[in-house]
């Protein structure tokens, strides 16, 4: 049975995309923590991040690694952080937080309301400080 980043990946599902490799895809999560909260999931569905292929697992981590740099661009938080909990979706994937502030809650759950135009916007910025 396909899960709903597998219905994303194959276009039955719209998201705010923000980058796509032959491997990878990366968009706005709809239940952020921040704004910015950003998804990079292998194409391949694997449910548990440590079951993925040695290689697949690196080159998530490098496409992480670029979108981190294109969201640090675009949106100026302190730094970007990392979660990988796989308990949310079964489908292996990295989450992306961007940090303004130091005390800010980075838990998945802790979410917060940002408008279908602010997600507009925000895709539009990491967008064009991708480079993969």
């Amino acid at each position: 049975m396909s899960t709903i980043f597998t219905k994303i990946i194959e276009g039955e599902i719209p998201c705010h995309k923000v980058a796509e490799t032959d491997d990878h895809i990366a968009f706005l999560d709809i239940n952020p923590i921040a704004e910015g909260h950003t998804l990079v999931v292998p194409k391949k569905e694997v449910d548990y991040f440590f079951d993925l292929p040695d290689e697949l697992m690196q080159s998530t981590m490098s496409v992480a690694k670029h979108i981190s740099h294109a969201i640090d661009e675009a949106l100026n938080p302190l730094r970007t952080g990392v979660i990988v909990q796989g308990l949310e979706v079964p489908h292996a994937h990295v989450h992306l937080i961007p940090l303004y502030k130091e005390d800010q809650v980075m838990a998945l759950g802790h979410n917060v309301s940002v408008s279908e135009e602010r997600m507009i916007e925000l895709k539009g910025k990491i967008t064009a400080e991708i480079s993969l």
